[in-house]
């Protein structure tokens, strides 16, 4: 066999890994052989060598309900979210830097978005929360931009009836929100305008870093400044958008 026949048959092998795999995710009840050899476009022959040897690794595992994704697959991927954090870091740091406000990086998580990093203001008056605040995802500026990257029938799955009222001026009407959704769509960004605690607003964009989980950058910024600069920020916010995404985007 030529060097290139088993660089080929390589890909081929790889390529068919990858489509075993994919057939599994979001599957959290798993798959039976013929399931994932329908979903991959694969023989059910070939299915079973590639699952044999994907679970000697711990890439999948088989039981009672079928083949799930492994415990190695939990393993690289918060790897990766560690590094996609890392990646974004310097891009935020230099976004609070040109703006002088906090730059929160946040992950979704159903109901809430989840500050993973900050890049806290340095001015005396200032937004700031721990790492690992969990932001109600319908009130706050990166919590919206992640909804509107969603479908409507998944929001609409997530809320049961009225919306929990933060302030006076949360959004406590799903249609309401939906029509909020469908503008942050369209603009690219979504706003925070005391909907979430009093005194604070802020602007926030999904980020497309080509993983499955979504991740968001948001602006937090003081009432008191939020209207007269919000062009400027909203501006500094996009440049850093396009710039994270050239680099890990898909």
């Amino acid at each position: 066999m030529t060097e290139d026949n088993e660089g080929n048959n390589g890909k081929q092998v790889i390529a068919r890994a990858a489509a075993v795999l994919r057939a599994l995710e979001n599957q959290a009840g798993g798959l039976s052989l013929a399931q994932i050899a329908k979903s991959a476009d694969l023989p059910r022959t070939t299915v079973h060598r590639i699952v044999a040897a994907l679970e000697a690794q711990q890439l999948v595992a088989s039981g009672k309900g079928g083949v799930k994704l492994g415990p190695a697959i939990v393993r690289l991927a918060a790897s990766a979210h560690t590094d996609v954090v890392t990646v974004i870091r310097p891009y935020a740091e230099a976004l609070g830097r040109r703006t002088r406000e906090t730059v929160d990086v946040c992950v979704y998580r159903g109901l809430h978005a989840v500050s993973v990093d900050q890049y806290a203001s340095d001015r005396e008056l200032r937004v700031v929360s721990a790492i690992g605040t969990a932001y109600p995802i319908h009130c706050t500026a990166h919590g919206k931009a992640l909804l509107a990257d969603l479908p409507y029938e998944t929001v609409a799955g997530l809320f049961d009836g009225q919306l929990e009222q933060r302030t006076p001026n949360t959004i406590t009407d799903i249609g309401r929100l939906h029509a909020e959704l469908d503008a942050i769509r369209e603009i690219g960004y979504g706003v925070d305008t005391e909907e979430h605690a009093l005194g604070v607003c802020g602007i926030g964009v999904t980020l497309n870093t080509g993983m499955t989980e979504r991740y968001a950058i948001s602006l937090g910024v003081p009432a008191q400044r939020f209207a007269e600069h919000k062009s400027a920020l909203l501006s500094a916010l996009m440049q850093c958008k396009a710039e994270v995404e050239a680099i890990i985007g898909a």
